[in-house]
């Protein structure tokens, strides 16, 4: 697997990425990381690690589709099989989405389908959870299409809520849990686990082999 990372911010789930890569964790080259801002702390954390940084703003692109060629002139350029999305704050262009369909999965700071879709990203996500009184929230790695946070699930890991919780309490637990559960995913991906779409919107896992650890991480 030669995995780019993309990101828009200080790139937690990235370096939870390289850390695992580094560790052993997770059998994968990171071939570069890329940001729709110069001012990404992800692309820092690059360059502490010898990886390849491309700054691609969509601004600077006269339409989606000609956004999304450069993207994929990049992702090329470091010959990537697969796009982790971590805290890359931007719609992936349809053309990107058709060349990496089932090799590209973003991480969600909530249990898929709540609390996702436009406009939920960060401390939105938490606010919106903690103002609408569930109990449990968590975190999902989805496969991506076309729609905001609604490709198949991979994994998801729930973690509580508590009654005097704040956004960014919540957000420190479900961010721990992030750094653990996206390594993961992408190690199933990287070692062949996740080999089909079953009907609907389901992400298959090989049944485990009697008494074979199951594939998936926590439940």
């Amino acid at each position: 697997m030669r995995l780019a990372v993309f990101a828009s911010g200080e790139g937690t789930n990235f370096q939870a990425i390289l850390d695992a890569v580094g560790g052993d964790r997770l059998p994968a080259e990171v071939a570069c990381c890329i940001s729709n801002t110069k001012d990404a702390g992800a692309l820092k954390r690059a360059d502490q690690h010898d990886v390849p940084t491309e700054v691609i703003p969509p601004a600077s692109f006269e339409s989606s589709e000609a956004f999304g060629h450069a993207l994929l002139d990049g992702l090329a350029a470091h010959d990537v099989t697969f796009v982790a999305l971590a805290g890359y704050m931007q719609k992936i262009p349809p053309n990107v989405v058709d060349a990496y369909r089932g090799s590209m999965t973003n991480i969600h700071p909530a249990l898929l389908p709540a609390f996702g879709g436009q406009g939920m990203y960060g401390m939105h996500v938490h606010r919106a959870v903690i103002d609408y009184g569930v109990h449990w929230t968590g975190a999902t790695v989805h496969l991506v299409d076309e729609e905001y946070d609604h490709g198949p699930i991979v994994l998801q890991e729930p973690v509580p809520v508590y009654a005097d919780d704040t956004p960014e309490a919540l957000a420190d637990r479900v961010r721990e849990v992030e750094h653990r559960l996206y390594p993961e995913a992408l190690r199933l991906f990287a070692a062949g686990r996740v080999h089909q779409l079953c009907a609907g919107r389901r992400a298959c896992h090989p049944r485990p082999r009697l008494g074979a650890p199951a594939p998936v991480g926590p439940t």
